[in-house]
């Protein structure tokens, strides 16, 4: 079958209009379309791994089209301490009439009841056929209690039907397999599992057949799985028409076959989208089915959210949850945000020199996955600087000793360069610089940046047990593990702080009263082949 791609394919159009009769985006020199006999067409608004970022999604709120809108997963972020994000996250769904999400690991930071309250307020769906639960009545009444357990599987939906413009559109969900092994609170959810790839291709296999025998010839997948899951389940499933994926942050731009133009072992074709993280793209998929449900021609269309204003009636709502937010300052210079989790970040470098300066402490760390958004050049406030760091772990000071530093750095960036997706990233620094072999994918020097600016080499072979820093960054990193080694634990905390980062970042900015410049650099050396041959 030959998939005939437009050649108006387009990422960011300056100039866009929006006709109100058929809510089609067009560029100045417009899209032609030209319906053939028994054809149909459809236009999918779609976002994924907005994580809460609750700025960018009041600009998203002012871009986003389509006939149908979707989500790919990981709307939300955070526990409990951040209920604040999760009613206006809630809110963006329901304003940007989401149909259907993905159940992301992101959903579940939270305990089962607060899930289920923030699915509950949606207007729309929670899809995840692949999501299994112990029946509450088989479990522990302690246990129930205790994490906050219930019925969610309940309340999570294997598919869904849609009506769009007079057609019946059906909507299957999955969520990701390694989704236990992401959460900020494991207990909660032992009682919980994930399918594996390959009975989750079966369950939505069998899904299609279901929604085929009610006459539905147009289907969609909503994935957390993973791109490179997505293509496979695109390969080995017959009947999916379009999957709108996340999970891996990647910026699938136009179409491209093989990247994200698959053909199903039928041979028909699977167009997948992702629109990176953090919500600083969207998308909108133009399509055009033949009689038989069949993608005739089709178009991916990326939004840049930052081209885009904030709603001031959106922005009063998101007011009135969030509370309005304070000016802290003006930013002079800034560089661009780094295109992966392995390159240097400045951004988050200067938040580390906050931090290392506000609790007079010897280094300061923050995990490149953790930072998720970046300073702007102009005014900002203390929402600009919260989406920097959405999570609210709060900021904690240990005394940790020097062979746990390498042994986490060496950790770290292993695992980084293991990984096609550069995950879970580098480690932002204050008082130390390094030097990583992204070939071998190893820690090949390490420096001490005592607080008179003197540089002490640290031997990473034989580090010292016996010698201790006096080391800040927040709990996530500190003790709770996840994709880094722990730290230190929490009882041998010097200080804990009942704040996270942004507070030390508005007061540090407002304290210093001048235009803030960022150009934090120079911390993390890389080391080529080229050098070891010099």
């Amino acid at each position: 079958m030959n998939l005939k791609i437009s050649t108006a394919n387009f990422n960011i159009i300056p100039k866009i209009s929006f006709r109100a009769d058929s809510k089609q985006t067009v560029p100045d020199n417009k899209l032609e379309h030209s319906p053939q006999k028994d054809s149909f067409e459809m236009s999918v608004g779609y976002v994924n791994d907005t994580h809460g970022q609750t700025n960018n999604m009041m600009r998203i709120l002012s871009g986003i089209k389509g006939d149908l809108r979707l989500s790919g997963g990981d709307n939300d972020i955070g526990d409990e301490k951040n209920d604040k994000i999760h009613l206006a996250t809630t809110k963006f769904l329901n304003i940007a009439d989401i149909k259907a999400s993905a159940l992301g690991n992101h959903e579940i930071d939270m305990s089962q009841k607060d899930c289920i309250e923030a699915i509950k307020r949606m207007n729309g769906e929670m899809l995840a056929i692949n999501f299994e639960q112990t029946p509450i009545s088989e479990q522990d009444e302690d246990d129930i209690k205790k994490f906050g357990r219930a019925d969610l599987k309940n309340y999570l939906k294997k598919s869904t039907i849609v009506d769009v413009k007079g057609e019946k559109i059906g909507l299957i969900g999955a969520c990701p397999m390694d989704m236990l092994e992401r959460l900020t609170h494991p207990n909660y959810y032992k009682d919980c599992s994930v399918d594996g790839l390959e009975d989750t291709i079966e369950l939505i296999q069998e899904e299609i057949d279901e929604l085929k025998e009610q006459g539905i010839n147009k289907i969609i997948l909503l994935s957390h799985m993973g791109h490179k899951r997505d293509i496979k389940v695109a390969q080995n499933v017959d009947g999916i028409d379009v999957i709108i994926g996340g999970h891996t942050h990647e910026l699938l731009k136009d179409i491209k076959e093989g990247e994200n133009l698959i053909y199903s072992k039928t041979g028909e074709p699977v167009i997948i989208t992702e629109a990176g993280r953090d919500g600083n793209y969207f998308g909108k998929l133009n399509l055009t089915f033949d009689k038989d449900g069949v993608i005739t021609k089709a178009q991916n269309n990326l939004g840049n959210t930052g081209l885009f204003h904030k709603n001031m009636i959106n922005q009063y709502v998101f007011d009135n949850i969030l509370g309005v937010p304070e000016r802290v300052g003006y930013v002079k210079q800034a560089p661009p945000p780094p295109g992966n989790l392995a390159e240097e970040n400045p951004h988050a470098n200067f938040v580390c020199d906050i931090m290392r300066e506000k609790t007079n402490s010897d280094i300061a760390l923050w995990h490149h996955s953790g930072v998720r958004n970046f300073f702007h050049e102009g005014e900002i406030d203390s929402r600009d600087v919260k989406d920097m760091a959405p999570f609210l772990d709060y900021v904690v000071v240990a005394e940790v000793p020097e062979d746990v530093i390498v042994e986490a750095f060496k950790k770290a960036i292993k695992a980084t360069y293991d990984s096609p997706n550069m995950k879970p990233g580098l480690l932002a620094v204050s008082g130390l610089n390094y030097t990583v072999n992204p070939e071998e994918g190893t820690l090949t020097e390490m420096n001490f940046i005592d607080r008179d600016g003197k540089e002490q080499k640290i031997d990473i072979e034989h580090p010292r047990k016996d010698k201790k820093y006096k080391v800040v960054t927040d709990e996530f990193l500190m003790s709770a593990g996840a994709d880094y080694n722990v730290l230190a634990p929490e009882e041998l905390y010097i200080e804990k702080y009942p704040f996270d980062k942004d507070i030390l970042i508005s007061e540090y900015i407002k304290e210093k009263n001048e235009p803030v410049i960022i150009n934090h650099t120079g911390r993390i050396k890389y080391e080529s082949e080229e050098d070891d041959d010099d």
